[in-house]
């Protein structure tokens, strides 16, 4: 018996995330030529593991629990509010990292600073975050098909 028997909407949560999270070291390796296994958990990266989360589950409860639950409803609205993070404000302060280390750099050229470099990769593109969002919706539909009804 699987862990996850009888919690389709959660299958649809960890299917959505793991699904995109291991699909970033073959984009990564075809866009960077190298491969990076921590680019699988850490955050940027293609497809967004965010997106995917939370539109797999929005769509695992409407496929399961119907498009009328208020459960429903919920998820849409935090899925909304995750979409909006991820390519907007999370992407702006890794722009702002990017130029805080740039100019720490020139100030102290040839200094070696103890502090470490902001991290850059906090958001997504909105391609990135699209790819999220159809990596969610295919899981989700596969999860539902493959479901036994």
């Amino acid at each position: 018996m699987n862990w996850l028997d009888g919690y389709p909407v959660l299958t649809c949560t960890v299917v959505g995330w793991l699904v995109s999270s291991l699909l970033k070291i073959p984009f990564t390796y075809f866009v960077h030529r190298k491969i990076d296994l921590k680019q699988a958990f850490g955050t940027g990266g293609m497809p967004s593991s965010h997106s995917a989360l939370m539109v797999s589950t929005t769509l695992g409860i409407g496929l399961f629990q119907g498009f009328n639950a208020p459960e429903f409803a919920l998820a849409i609205a935090v899925s909304m509010i995750v979409l909006y993070d991820a390519a907007g404000v999370r992407r702006q302060a890794g722009i702002h990292a990017e130029r805080i280390n740039m100019i720490i750099k020139e100030l102290f050229e040839g200094k070696p600073l103890q502090e470490d470099d902001l991290k850059v990769m906090l958001g997504h593109s909105p391609l990135e975050v699209t790819g999220g969002v159809l990596t969610g919706i295919l899981t989700a539909l596969f999860v539902w098909l493959v479901w036994p009804k």
